[in-house]
Formats: structure tokens, sequence, C-alpha cells
């Protein structure tokens, strides 16, 4: 269990962050970008919950989710070198990335079919979602430019993909099953 006893250290005040394997690194460093976007993600998929609170078990899915982005930050912030470590670092593994599938699957089953592309917004709930997806996104892609530089675990990598497809999904849930969607209308104010 994690304990926190101190929240400043002042390690950082000569702009690098420690891996929880030790070595500092810059504070723009590409690894630290991609956990820091993640933990953005979190906290616009908590910005999300606050409007989720009469669908129960959306929020339970939020929660589940939140929960893994802090596993997912804790697997970036201990990259995989090779080397022989004290502990046994906490990384994502295939069946966090099953479980969302199935819920995508659970959530979509019950939504409207889509017409055409979607416009965040509709409910405050699905709007902030909305935002979480593309957030999400944003972590993806610095994952992915990690991922060509430094090892990132594959099961990593699938999971936040796989949450974006998610977070869409439950944005459309959201918006009562897609019936209140806002859809795009491709070249309406031309």
């Amino acid at each position: 269990m994690v304990k926190l006893n101190k929240i400043y250290t002042r390690t950082g005040d000569d702009g690098t962050t420690g891996l929880v394997s030790g070595p500092r690194r810059q504070k723009h460093d590409l690894r630290v970008e991609a956990y820091g976007t993640v933990d953005e993600t979190n906290s616009t998929v908590g910005l999300a919950r606050l409007h989720t609170s009469g669908m129960a078990e959306l929020d339970a899915m939020l929660s589940r989710i939140q929960n893994d982005l802090f596993d997912l930050g804790a697997d970036l912030a201990a990259p995989d070198t090779g080397e022989k470590l004290d502990y046994e670092p906490l990384r994502i593994v295939e069946a966090q990335t099953t479980r969302l599938e199935n819920e995508i699957d659970a959530l979509n089953a019950r939504l409207d079919p889509l017409r055409s592309f979607v416009l965040p917004g509709g409910s405050p709930a699905s709007a902030h979602l909305h935002l979480a997806r593309t957030v999400a996104r944003r972590a993806e892609r610095l994952m992915v430019e990690l991922s060509r530089r430094e090892a990132v675990s594959g099961a990593a990598l699938k999971y936040v993909n796989r949450l974006s497809d998610f977070l869409f999904v439950a944005a459309r849930f959201a918006n009562d099953g897609g019936k209140a969607d806002v859809l795009w209308v491709p070249g309406k104010n031309r």
C-alpha cells in the first residue's frame, strides 16, 4: 500500500522527477508526459463521474477505469529495462482490456445505431466523457511515440486504445442510449 506522509519533497525543484524504478527524468521527458497525460485522463473521468450519479452501472465502470488508470500510470513510471528489480512492478494485464471490451459490448448493445458522426455534447455526462476520450487519445499518442524509443508494454498500449473506445460508447450511453446524441451534419453551415 502507498503511504504518503509528506506531500512535497523538493527533489523536483530542479525540473526532474523520479520514476518508480529510481532513475530521475526531466519533467518534460516523453515518459513523464505519457503518464502525466494518463493522470489527466483520470481527472477528466472523475469530472465526468460528477454527472453519472443516476447511472449506477456506468459509474461503477468508470470507477474501475479510474483505478486502472493509476495502474497504467504505475506501469509507465516503472519502465521495463530488463534489469532485475527488488519488487514486482505493477503492470496492466490483458484481463483489464478484456473487461473493457465486455463493458463496451454491454453498453453498445443498448444504443441506437449511429447515423452520423457524433459531436461532443448532449448531456453533461456525455460532454465530459467525450473530453475524457480525447485526453485518452492524447495519452495513447504519447505512449505510442514513447514505444518507438523505449519499452512500453503491449498490454498497456492495447488498454489505452480500448479505453477511448469505451469512453465513446459511454458518452453515447449517457446521452439516453444515443437518443440525445448531437449528430454532425456535413456542410451544414456552408
